[in-house]
C-alpha cells in the first residue's frame, strides 16, 4: 500500500490566525482509500522551506499532498517552491489564464496582472482545473530527481477549504485510485467508554492494543475514553467483519462501561434511555458556567425540559433537585455543583427520580479548566447507569 504525507502551507497557520481543517479532511479521504498516512506538517510562506519540506517528504512517502500558497500574491510561493523541488521551470498556460479571467468576470471585475501568476504551473505537471476558484491545482509525477524507481507524486491543492475538498474529491481521488491501483479500504469504529479512567481501561484491554490489524488505540478525554478500532481490508464488508470481531471482545470485557459508538454522545444516549422509560429530565448546576445545560440543550431531545444555573450548596442539592423537578414537572432532576479549594475541586451530584433520590460527592485533582467537563461527564454517566439499571 502507498504511504502519504500532508504539508499545509501558510504563515497564518503557524501564527494561529487560521485553524487547519484541511489536514483532517485529507487524512479521512486517504483513510477511505486505504493509504497509510505517516506524517503531517505545516510550513510558512517561504519558498525554500516549502521546497525542502516537499523534497524531504518524498524521500519517505509515495504521495505528498500540499495545500495553500496558490493565490496570486507575492506571499503565495508554493508554485515556485514545488517547481524548485522538481528541478523544473514554471511555464505559462494560456488556457488556464482564460479560465481565470472568465471566473473573475462573473463577479463583474477585471483580473489584475498579478493574478496571471496562477496560470503558471511547473513544467510537465498534470493540471487540475479549478471549477470553484481561481487557483488551478497540479500533480507532478516522477521527474523529481530524488525519486527512486517507485511511483512518487506531489499533489498541490489550494488552501481554501471548499476548493480543496472539491478538487480532492472530484479529481485527486480518481487519480490516486488509478495511479496506485487502490482497492483496499481503511475503516474505523470508535467505542465510547465512561466511568473508568484510561489507566484502568488499558489494564483491561492492553493485549488488544498490541494487535497488528485491526489496531486498537485509546484516546482519553475528561471523564470519557474513546477506544478506536482501525482495520485495513480488501473490501468494506471484510473490514466490517474484522472490526465486529474485536468489538465483540471489547463489549464482553467492558460491558456497561461502553455507552455508545462513533457519533453517539453521552447525553444523547442518556436522554434516549430516559425516553424509553417515559421519563423526562430537568437540571440545575452551579460552578459549571452552563456546561451541563448546554450539553443537554444541544441534544435537542423532547425529554429534556430545561434547567437553571444558580448558587448551590452541597448540603442542599437533594432539596434543590426536588424543587427543579417540581418547577419543570419532570420525572427526573439532576443537580451538579462544582466548587474549588486550594489546588483541587469538589464535585457534588444529586438526582431525584420516581424511584427515589441519591447523592454523591467527589474530588477532582486535574487541571482546573478540565474540571467542569469531568464533572458534567461524571454526572451524566451516573444518571445513565441509574436509568439503565432501573429498566432491567
Amino acid at each position: 500500500m502507498p504511504t502519504a504525507e500532508i504539508i499545509t502551507i501558510g504563515t497564518e497557520l503557524l501564527l494561529g490566525e487560521t485553524a487547519d481543517t484541511n489536514t483532517r479532511f485529507i487524512a479521512q479521504t486517504l483513510r477511505g482509500l486505504g493509504v497509510d498516512l505517516y506524517r503531517t506538517q505545516t510550513v510558512g510562506d517561504n519558498a525554500r522551506r516549502i521546497s525542502e519540506a516537499v523534497g524531504s517528504a518524498l524521500q519517505r512517502a509515495d504521495i505528498v499532498i500540499t495545500t495553500g500558497g496558490l493565490g496570486p500574491t507575492v506571499d503565495d510561493p508554493t508554485r515556485q517552491a514545488i517547481a524548485d523541488a522538481a528541478g523544473v521551470a514554471l511555464e505559462f498556460h494560456p488556457e488556464l489564464w482564460e479560465q481565470i479571467v472568465a471566473r473573475i468576470s462573473r463577479y463583474g471585475r477585471s483580473p489584475t496582472e498579478n493574478q496571471k501568476r496562477q496560470a503558471f504551473i511547473p513544467k510537465g505537471a498534470i493540471v487540475i482545473e479549478n471549477p470553484v476558484g481561481t487557483a488551478p491545482a497540479f500533480i507532478i509525477e516522477s521527474q523529481l530527481p530524488i525519486l527512486s524507481n517507485n511511483v512518487h507524486v506531489v499533489i498541490t491543492l489550494p488552501g481554501v477549504p471548499r476548493e480543496m475538498e472539491t478538487l480532492l474529491t472530484d479529481a485527486v481521488v480518481p487519480y490516486l485510485q488509478k495511479r496506485f491501483n487502490l482497492h483496499d479500504v481503511i475503516k474505523v469504529r470508535t467505542l465510547h467508554v465512561s466511568g473508568i479512567g484510561e489507566g484502568a481501561l488499558d489494564d483491561r484491554v492492553g493485549d488488544l492494543e498490541e494487535l497488528g490489524n485491526p489496531t486498537v488505540g485509546l484516546t482519553a478525554h475528561s471523564g470519557i475514553v474513546d477506544v478506536r478500532i482501525a482495520v485495513k481490508a480488501g473490501s468494506p464488508a471484510e473490514a466490517g467483519q474484522m472490526i465486529a470481531e474485536v468489538e465483540k471482545d471489547l463489549r464482553l470485557r467492558l460491558g456497561k462501561d461502553i455507552f455508545g459508538a462513533d457519533s453517539d454522545t453521552l447525553e444523547g444516549i442518556t436522554l434516549a434511555a430516559l425516553a424509553q422509560r417515559g421519563w423526562s429530565l430537568a437540571c440545575v448546576e452551579s460552578g459549571l458556567d452552563g456546561a451541563l445545560l448546554r450539553r443537554f440543550g444541544q441534544a435537542a431531545h423532547p425529554h429534556y425540559l430545561g434547567g437553571h444555573q444558580q448558587a448551590l450548596q452541597a448540603g442542599s442539592l437533594i432539596q434543590t433537585a426536588e424543587t427543579i423537578r417540581q418547577e419543570f414537572h419532570s420525572s427526573v432532576a439532576l443537580a451538579v455543583a462544582l466548587s474549588s479549594y486550594g489546588e483541587g475541586q469538589d464535585i457534588s451530584i444529586a438526582m431525584h427520580t420516581p424511584l427515589g433520590q441519591s447523592e454523591q460527592h467527589l474530588t477532582y485533582g486535574g487541571h482546573p479548566k478540565n474540571a467542569p467537563r469531568w464533572a458534567v461527564n461524571t454526572a451524566i454517566d451516573w444518571l445513565r447507569r441509574f436509568v439503565k439499571e432501573a429498566g432491567e
